[in-house]
């Protein structure tokens, strides 16, 4: 908003000289300031928000891919411990071993799918989106800060980005 606010009364090259701690937003502002076009910096900036999500979805597929195998390669584990029991049917000592090795490795594959690859899956997801929305929402505020939008025109704007319960404690 102070931003919307010394543009709307000073110009786009008065932002030159402030402070901005959010790299995206400032990337943007450095566009606006150098006088690109509102399409162009939108442009760059979708293409910016597109690609990280893409750079994102790589983990997060790695994870989720993981969550599917982990309980397969447990049963594969299952069979070498069984085939093993079997194969020593005529040892008794032996039987426990190879049993306990047959029910250990579907207790990792599963603990590996449930509560971490699954887990970190959905949390690297949950981060995209948090990220996807704050780039969303500096983006319409520099598209505003560009097109000379009141500021507080600009400030409800962005506050449908907040939960509705959140917005009136914001206003």
């Amino acid at each position: 908003m102070q931003l919307a606010d010394v543009a709307r009364k000073n110009g786009l090259l008065a932002l030159e000289g402030q402070e901005i701690s959010n790299d995206f937003l400032k990337q943007g502002i450095g566009l606006c300031v150098d006088g690109h076009d509102p399409a162009l910096v939108k442009k760059l900036l979708s293409s910016d928000i597109n690609l990280t999500i893409q750079r994102h979805e790589v983990g997060q597929t790695m994870f989720k891919n993981m969550g599917v195998m982990a309980p397969a390669m447990g049963m594969i584990g299952t069979l070498v411990g069984l085939v093993q029991m079997l194969a020593n049917m005529s040892d008794p000592a032996s039987i426990g071993p190879a049993m306990a090795v047959a029910l250990l490795t579907t207790l990792y594959g599963a603990v590996i799918a449930n509560a971490f690859a699954q887990p970190m899956a959905d949390k690297l997801a949950r981060a995209s989106a948090l990220e996807k929305t704050n780039k969303a929402l500096i983006l319409e505020t520099i598209a505003g800060i560009q097109e000379g939008m009141n500021p507080r025109v600009l400030e409800q704007l962005l506050s449908t980005y907040l939960p509705a319960n959140k917005r009136v404690k914001a206003e």
